[in-house]
C-alpha cells in the first residue's frame, strides 16, 4: 500500500522562515508498519505536486490551515484513493472534516492510525477512529527518513508530555486531550535527545511541569548531555527557586510564559488560576531573570476588560521588562473550546466558522469585543507587534537586559527576533490559503 502524508501546519502559502521539524512526521514514521510505503510532504518548506498517486493521502490539520487542507483534499480526491485527516482541527470538528475526507482520526495517532491502516487493508475502513489518549507515547527517531532532504531551522524539537493540567477557557489542548496529561519516561527522552544533532532544543510540551518530581528527574537526567534548551512554563513555576535553579543547571536558556493579561478580571474569565495567585508579575519576572533565564512573554488581547489603552499598556509593559521577545495575540475562539461556546451563546461571533471564510486574513478579529470595535482590536494587536519588533526596540531590549548580551544568548536573541519580525510582516494581512488580500 502506498500512502502520502501531507503536513498542513502553515497558515499562509509562502515558504516559512521559522519552520522546524514536525514531530508528527516522526510519530507516523514510528507507528507505520514497515511494509507500508510512505512519503512525507511539508508544504511550509516545499511545493505540493500536481497529483499524488497514493492509495491513502493523510493530512495533519490545525485550524488556521483547515480551509487550505479541505481545498487540498478536494484537489487530490479520486475514485481510487482514501483521504484521511487528523490533528487538532478535525478532532475538534470531525463532522465538518468528514465533508471533505473519508476518515477522521480524533485525538492521538498512536492507536487510531494503526487501527485505520489495518481496516483500510481489509477494505473495512470506518469514517471515524477515536483515540483513548492512553497509548504510551512513541519513542521517536530524530533522524528518521521523514526528514531526509528537507531543510529546517537549527532547533531540535522534543516532547516530554501531552496535555495540560490547567483549564484555560481559550485553549484547545484540554478539549483535545479530554483533560488528560501523560508523559514519556525520562529514559526515552534522554535517548531521543542523544540522537539530536542540534545543540539548542525546544520542548514543545504545553506545560512540561505535570508535577515537580518528574520535572526535576528529567532536568537532572539531561544535564550531562550539555544541550541548551527552552520550554513553556506556567506562572507558578516562576517563583519556584529550586526548579529554576535545576533548569538553568541543565541547560535552560529561555522560557515561554503566558502572562496573557495585566487585568485580574480578564484572568478570572480566562480561568488563568496560576496567574491570579501571583502577587505581582514584576516579582515573577525578576525571579526568572535572577536565575539567568530569558523570557518569551505571551499575551492574549481582546478579553472583556481590554481596551485600546490596555493594549498600549501591555506593549509598554513588555518593552519595559526587556523580554527576549513577546507575542501580542488577538483573542481567537478556537472550535470546541469554552471560549468559542461562550461567544457563540452571546451571539458575539462575526463568523460562525471563521476558518472557512474566504475573506478572513491573518490578524483579523473574528468576534465583537466588549469594549472595542473589531477594527480597534485588530489594529491594536498589529501595532503592538510592529512596535515591539521594530529594529529600534529589538536593539534596546538586546542592550538593556544583560542576559541577552551573553554570546550564546545574544545569538538566540538576534535570530529569534529577526525571524519573528520577518514572519510577522510576512503573515500580517495574508488570506488563509496564501493569496494576498486585495
Amino acid at each position: 500500500m502506498n500512502e502520502g502524508n501531507i503536513d498542513q501546519g502553515q497558515h499562509v502559502r509562502r515558504q516559512s522562515y521559522d519552520a522546524m521539524k514536525p514531530l508528527v512526521f516522526a510519530v507516523f514514521d514510528a507507528i507505520t508498519p514497515k511494509n507500508v510505503q510512505i512519503e512525507y510532504i511539508d508544504e511550509r518548506i516545499e511545493d505540493l505536486p500536481e497529483t499524488i498517486d497514493s492509495d491513502v493521502i493523510a493530512l495533519s490539520v490545525e485550524t488556521f490551515a483547515a480551509r487550505r487542507a479541505y481545498d487540498i483534499a478536494v484537489k487530490y480526491k479520486t475514485g481510487h484513493n482514501h483521504i484521511v485527516m487528523g490533528g487538532f482541527h478535525p478532532s475538534a470538528v470531525p463532522e465538518e472534516a468528514l465533508e471533505f475526507c473519508d476518515t477522521v482520526l480524533v485525538g492521538d495517532a498512536e492507536d487510531t492510525w494503526p487501527a485505520f491502516l489495518a481496516d483500510i487493508k481489509s477494505g473495512t475502513a470506518k469514517e471515524m477512529y477515536i483515540s483513548e489518549n492512553q497509548f504510551p507515547l512513541t519513542k521517536l527517531d530524530a533522524n528518521c527518513k521523514a526528514f531526509l532532504g528537507k531543510k529546517y531551522g537549527p532547533i531540535g524539537l522534543v516532547q516530554f508530555s501531552r496535555g495540560c493540567k490547567f483549564r484555560c477557557d481559550f485553549c484547545s489542548v484540554s478539549s483535545f486531550y479530554r483533560r488528560k496529561v501523560y508523559q514519556k519516561s525520562t529514559e526515552i527522552i534522554v535517548e531521543e535527545i542523544k540522537q539530536l544533532k542540534e545543540k539548542i532544543l525546544l520542548f514543545i510540551d504545553d506545560n512540561i511541569f505535570l508535577d515537580e518530581a518528574s520535572a526535576i528527574e528529567l532536568f537532572e537526567a539531561i544535564k550531562p548531555l550539555k544541550k541548551r534548551w527552552a520550554c513553556q512554563i506556567s506562572m507558578d513555576v516562576a517563583m519556584n527557586d529550586r526548579l529554576l535553579r535545576i533548569m538553568k543547571e541543565s541547560g535552560c536558556i529561555l522560557v515561554m510564559i503566558g502572562f496573557e493579561s495585566l487585568n485580574p478580571d480578564n484572568l478570572k474569565i480566562m480561568k488563568k488560576t496560576a496567574n491570579l495567585q501571583m502577587e505581582t508579575y514584576e516579582k515573577a519576572i525578576q525571579n526568572i531573570y535572577k536565575h539567568g533565564i530569558m523570557i518569551y512573554a505571551s499575551f492574549v488581547l481582546g478579553y472583556d476588560h481590554d481596551t485600546r489603552e490596555s493594549i498600549e499598556e501591555t506593549l509598554r509593559f513588555a518593552i519595559k521588562h526587556n523580554f527576549a521577545t513577546a507575542g501580542f495575540n488577538p483573542l481567537i475562539p478556537m472550535p470546541n473550546t469554552c471560549l468559542y461556546a461562550r461567544l457563540q451563546a452571546q451571539d458575539k461571533l462575526i463568523y460562525d466558522k471563521w476558518w472557512l471564510e474566504r475573506g478572513y486574513k491573518y490578524g483579523d478579529t473574528v468576534y465583537y469585543p466588549e469594549r472595542m470595535t473589531p477594527k480597534e482590536l485588530q489594529d491594536g494587536c498589529k501595532n503592538a507587534r510592529y512596535e515591539f519588533n521594530s529594529y529600534k526596540n529589538i536593539f534596546k531590549r538586546l542592550f538593556r537586559n544583560k542576559l541577552h548580551r551573553n554570546p550564546l544568548n545574544a545569538f538566540v536573541f538576534i535570530a529569534l527576533n529577526l525571524i519573528t519580525r520577518k514572519e510577522i510582516y510576512r503573515k500580517q494581512g495574508q488570506v488563509l490559503g496564501g493569496q494576498e488580500r486585495k
